[in-house]
């Protein structure tokens, strides 16, 4: 099979990242295998790329919200049939055993594996997952507009949950990208009486904010003319979410949603007041990983709510030149890869 592989980490570079042509996987017995017919791409690709997220094996294959056809199943696979349409997220697999497992906290699992970082993922033409990782999906959505649901929107769908934000509150999104434009779209769903602040230093984000719905869209350092009770930050820097604290409520809670931060803007953490932007039982969370709980409520509520992404859709060959883009933040919603 063709597929995408981060070959060393560094700078992204076609000697780093290479497309090659590989063996197909071979399934176990509770396996399936995916011919994927749609793979999102997502900043943490970037991350595993430049080290800030480092792979656990290499070469490894990246990409981890894949949507596909299941061509193969292992003798003991029961959930899934040949020509079923599935999906698989960051959750590659888990224990099953430890202390946060039993509690329904997979996420935090010692032993947790991510898609594309620890395990093959879905930059190729084939992908094997248990079957107990994967999630069976209706042929009501074409792939490309399924793929961006698997990590952007489950896992914006986990802030939102943490977030701890309730109807009527003020929900202020950090970044408008993959993530949080699909978070937008779910809070208007789950809390309609909710106004919803959009910050974003891109003005094309802020105009994309309003037209799907934003109650109000600021630059980073615009002060807003009431505080939100919670926000949530899907930024890859350290300055957005550490600056607009001065600007959230007492007793609120800001979750920062990313695997990793740059360090380019580290300096920035010197600026940091306790008086101003840490006192009063602000709160600071993360979002770490994702549980399969967390995908199979998110989907429910796409289902229930229509709730569909904007994409911009890449070819196969194209890998490259997505990330490139998303490097350089020319991102509007959320980035897809066309493979099948």
């Amino acid at each position: 099979m063709k597929a995408w592989l981060i070959k060393e980490v560094g700078e992204l570079s076609p000697e780093k990242f290479i497309f090659r042509e590989i063996q197909d996987p071979e399934i176990s017995s509770d396996e399936i295998l995916i011919k994927v017919k749609a793979c999102g791409i997502c900043h943490t690709e970037l991350d595993e790329i430049e080290g800030r997220a480092k792979p656990s094996i290499l070469p490894v294959i990246p990409g981890h919200q894949i949507v596909g056809e299941v061509v193969a199943v292992g003798e003991g696979v029961k959930k899934f049939k040949v020509g079923d349409l599935a999906g698989a997220g960051w959750i590659y697999s888990t224990c099953g055993k430890c202390e946060f497992c039993k509690k329904g906290l997979e996420n935090l699992c010692p032993e947790f594996k991510g898609t594309g970082k620890d395990a093959h993922g879905g930059y190729a033409e084939y992908f094997k997952i248990k079957e107990a990782y994967a999630f069976k999906l209706p042929y009501w959505k074409e792939p490309e507009k399924l793929a961006p649901f698997f990590c952007a929107g489950s896992i914006g769908y986990r802030a939102l949950k943490i977030s701890g934000i309730k109807n009527g509150e003020i929900l202020g999104l950090i970044g408008f990208g993959a993530s949080n434009h699909l978070v937008l779209k779910m809070a208007k769903a789950l809390y309609p009486d909710s106004p919803l602040f959009v910050f974003a230093r891109n003005p094309a984000q802020r105009e994309m904010a309003l037209k799907l719905g934003a109650d109000f869209a600021f630059d980073i350092e615009e002060e807003p003319e009431d505080y939100p009770h919670a926000l949530i930050d899907t930024t890859p820097v350290w300055k957005p979410p550490l600056y607009l604290l001065r600007y959230l409520r007492p007793g609120g809670r800001l979750v920062i949603n990313a695997i990793r931060k740059e360090e380019h803007d580290k300096d920035f953490l010197l600026e940091l007041s306790y008086e101003r932007d840490l006192w009063l039982e602000k709160e600071i969370k993360t979002v770490a990983n994702i549980t399969r709980a967390d995908i199979e409520e998110f989907l429910k509520l796409v289902e229930k709510a229509q709730i569909e992404p904007e994409v911009e859709i890449y070819s196969f060959d194209e890998v490259f030149k997505a990330l490139e883009d998303l490097k350089n933040y020319k991102i509007r919603g959320a980035k897809v890869l066309k493979i099948g």
